[in-house]
C-alpha cells in the first residue's frame, strides 16, 4: 500500500522529490506540534509561577494527603466516622505526631546547649593557637587585626543586612500563610476527596471523566507509592547513622538521627545539613578523628541510599527508571531550589502516569483487528 503524500507515476517508482516533500512536510507538522506542546507547558508554568502562593499550599496538602488519607479512609469505612470528623480526627493526629518530634528534638538541644557553647568557645581557642604556630605562624596582632576587618565590613553592609532582615521576615510571613493554607485545604481534600473525581465526570462528561477518572487514580497510587518509598529511604538514613553516631559517642545522637529522617525529605541540602551539623558536633565534642569518623559514616550511608537504596524503591514503587528519579531531582533542583527538588520525582511520575496512559490508549486505537 502506498503512501497518499507521495506520487507514483506510471512509468516507476516515486519521483525522489516527492519523497523528500512528503518527509519534510511529516516533519514540519510535528515540528509544529512540539513547539506549540512546549509554549503551551511555557504558559502553564509561567501562570503557576504568578500563582505560587496558591499553587504551593496544594501541591503539599495533596502530597500530605497520601499520608494521611488511609487512617481517614479506615475511620469513615470501617468505623462509621463523618467525613468531617474522620478528616479532623487524622489532621489532629498528624498535628500531634508533628509537634511530638519537634518536642523530642528541642528540649535536649536546649538542655546541652551550654555545654556545647563551651566546648565549642575551646575549639576556637584551640584553632586559634594551631594557627599561631608553624606552619601557619598567625601572630595574634594579625589575627585581631583580620577580625576587626571582618567586622568593619559587616559594619559596612548593615543596610544590606537591615534590608535581608526585612526580607526574612517576609519570607517568615509567606511560610506561615503557606502552613496554614495547608492546614486548611488538607482537610477539605481529605473530608471532599471521594466527590472528587465524580464532581470532575459530571463536569467533563462521560468520556473525557471516564479518562480523567483513570489517570488521576493513577497519579493518586503512584504519588503515594513515593512517599512510602521516600520515608522507608528516610527511616533507613536515621537508623544507621543514629546507630553509628550512638556508637562513636557522638552527643546529641537520638537528636541528630530524627533530623537525618526529616532531611532524607529534602533531597540534598536536607541530607547535606543533617550530616554537617552531625560532623561539627562530634568535632567539637571530640575531636577531630572522631569527626572524620562521624563524615566516613554518614558518606557511606548517603551513597548506598543514593546510589541503591532510593532509585530502586522509587523505580518500583513509581515504575520510573533510576536514570529519570535521579534527572528530575536534579532539574528540580536547579530550577526551583528545594521545594522543586522534592517536588520534582512526584512531577516525573505524573508525567510517567500519563504517558503511559496516552500510549496504552494509542495502542488500543492502533491494534488491527483479529480474525478468527
Amino acid at each position: 500500500m502506498s503512501d497518499p503524500d507521495v506520487s507514483v507515476t506510471p512509468q516507476g517508482p516515486p519521483d525522489r522529490g516527492a519523497v523528500i516533500g512528503a518527509g519534510g512536510a511529516w516533519l514540519a507538522k510535528w515540528s509544529l506540534i512540539i513547539v506549540a506542546i512546549a509554549a503551551g507547558a511555557v504558559v502553564l508554568g509561567w501562570i503557576a509561577a504568578k500563582l505560587w502562593v496558591i499553587v504551593l499550599p496544594v501541591l503539599l496538602a495533596v502530597v500530605l494527603c497520601t499520608v494521611m488519607w488511609p487512617p481517614a479512609r479506615l475511620m469513615m469505612d470501617r468505623f462509621g466516622f463523618p467525613p468531617a470528623a474522620a478528616a479532623t480526627a487524622t489532621l489532629l493526629l498528624f498535628l500531634g505526631v508533628g509537634s511530638g518530634v519537634v518536642a523530642l528534638i528541642v528540649p535536649p538541644v536546649l538542655n546541652q546547649m551550654p555545654e556545647l557553647i563551651d566546648q565549642a568557645t575551646g575549639g576556637i581557642n584551640r584553632l586559634q593557637e594551631w594557627i599561631a604556630g608553624p606552619p601557619i605562624n598567625l601572630q595574634q596582632e594579625q589575627f585581631d587585626r583580620y577580625v576587626e576587618t571582618v567586622v568593619n565590613a559587616m559594619q559596612e553592609s548593615s543596610s544590606a543586612i537591615a534590608t535581608g532582615v526585612v526580607t526574612g521576615v517576609s519570607t517568615a510571613g509567606v511560610l506561615l500563610l503557606t502552613l496554614v493554607l495547608t492546614i486548611v485545604l488538607s482537610f477539605f481534600f481529605l473530608k471532599d476527596g471521594r466527590r472528587f473525581l465524580p464532581w470532575l465526570g459530571s463536569v467533563t462528561g462521560r468520556r473525557a471523566g471516564r479518562h480523567l477518572e483513570s489517570v488521576l487514580g493513577q497519579m493518586w497510587a503512584s504519588l503515594g507509592g513515593f512517599i512510602r518509598a521516600q520515608a522507608a529511604v528516610a527511616l533507613i538514613d536515621a537508623i544507621f547513622i543514629g546507630i553509628g553516631l550512638l556508637v562513636l559517642g557522638v552527643p546529641l545522637a537520638p537528636v541528630l538521627a530524627v533530623l537525618t529522617f526529616i532531611g532524607a525529605f529534602v533531597p540534598f541540602v536536607g541530607a547535606f545539613v543533617a550530616g554537617a551539623l552531625a560532623v561539627l558536633i562530634a568535632l567539637v565534642s571530640n575531636g577531630f578523628t572522631n569527626a572524620l569518623l562521624v563524615l566516613a559514616v554518614i558518606v557511606a550511608v548517603q551513597q548506598i541510599e543514593g546510589n541503591v537504596l532510593q532509585p530502586i524503591l522509587q523505580s518500583r514503587t513509581m515504575k520510573l527508571h533510576p536514570v529519570l528519579v535521579l534527572l528530575g531531582v536534579t532539574a528540580g533542583g536547579a530550577l526551583f531550589g528545594i521545594v522543586g527538588a522534592f517536588l520534582a520525582v512526584p512531577a516525573v511520575a505524573m508525567a510517567a502516569v500519563i504517558a503511559r496512559y496516552v500510549n496504552e490508549q494509542i495502542d488500543l486505537r492502533t491494534q488491527e483487528p483479529q480474525h478468527e
